[in-house]
């Protein structure tokens, strides 16, 4: 298999380390060589978090550096735009159009950028952008936009459903396990 690296971006709350978490169950699943590296920073106060993801048949390291990222899968737009330079010729920006406000809009310092998608797609890179939240509540919860972006990214990846089902039901707890097969299927067929 052709090496292949992920990141995963986000703010702090929002499964982007269950995302990474399911996408190394997947690829440990069909045998491959997988490396994950979290980076935390302020997730706990919804800060900017990001998580590196490699996988092929021999991985030396997680870290995605400049230009060598085959898909960015981000939670929210302004990360997106954030982590555009890493992106490879080529590669996709996966996103969820909702905003998260960052500390500097909250306080009124700063006003959130407008027309991020437009700016990236000016740069000529390939975007997928498209509201997860709405097939997230439909499903039971804002929670589970982790699950409606990776049932998008399904669609990018060389799985069969049953393997993303099975990598799924070992990840996530049983109370929650309903919802968040919903929300996959929603963002699968989103």
């Amino acid at each position: 298999m052709e090496p292949l690296k992920i990141m995963i971006v986000g703010v702090g709350g929002q499964g982007t380390l269950l995302a990474s978490k399911l996408l190394g169950r997947l690829y440990m699943n069909r045998g491959c060589d997988i490396k994950v590296s979290e980076v935390h920073g302020m997730s706990q106060r919804g800060g900017s978090v990001v998580t590196h993801v490699s996988c092929g048949d021999r991985v030396c390291s997680p870290i995605v550096d400049r230009g060598e990222a085959d898909f960015i899968l981000s939670f929210e737009m302004l990360e997106a735009a954030r982590w555009v330079p890493y992106l490879r010729t080529g590669g996709l920006i996966l996103t969820n159009t909702r905003q998260i406000s960052p500390m500097p809009v909250i306080t009124g310092a700063a006003d959130y950028p407008s027309g991020l998608a437009d700016r990236i797609r000016e740069l000529g890179l390939k975007l997928d952008a498209f509201d997860a939240l709405t097939p997230a509540l439909e499903s039971g919860s804002a929670r589970a936009v982790n699950l409606v972006l990776l049932g998008r990214f399904s669609r990018y990846l060389d799985f069969s459903e049953e393997e993303w089902q099975e990598a799924i039901r070992a990840c996530v707890p049983a109370g929650y396990l309903e919802m968040n097969l919903t929300a996959w299927q929603k963002g699968r067929s989103e």
